[in-house]
């Protein structure tokens, strides 16, 4: 399952994803509608879904500073508002590495994925790793 933040209820993005990735794409506004949700609410409300992938271009409020899970993904985009276009396919090369292949192999882990690489850190271990993508 892959959960957008608030900042990405394009349309556009959701029908890319929808293209190549067979999962339940939903919003995270739809987690507790009709209400402000502060950026520390964000881990509490993805503990309620089974592995969730939780989608930001708000890389600066989360990489770094929100807690690492087992039972979550965090991919943080280094993307503005005018670059979302981008993120599918970024998203799609992300999931094509072999730490992020699948749902057991992703949980754990916080990325900030830039244009043309990929860093991460997991529950286990707080090292950043570094790696390119595309």
């Amino acid at each position: 399952m892959i959960v957008l933040d608030e900042h990405l209820n394009d349309a556009r993005l959701e029908d890319a994803l929808s293209r190549w990735y067979p999962g339940q794409i939903i919003h995270l506004k739809t987690l507790r509608p009709k209400t402000l949700i502060k950026d520390d609410a964000v881990a509490t409300l993805l503990f309620k879904l089974k592995q969730p992938t939780f989608i930001t271009i708000n890389w600066t409020d989360f990489w770094r500073k929100i807690s690492v899970d087992k039972r979550y993904c965090i991919v943080c985009f280094a993307l503005s508002l005018n670059q979302v276009d981008k993120l599918s396919d970024l998203l799609r090369s992300v999931f094509k590495l072999e730490q992020f292949k699948t749902k057991n192999t992703r949980m754990g882990k916080v990325a900030r994925a830039l244009h043309t690489s990929l860093q991460f850190y997991s529950v286990n271990d707080p090292t950043i790793y570094s790696m390119k993508i595309r």
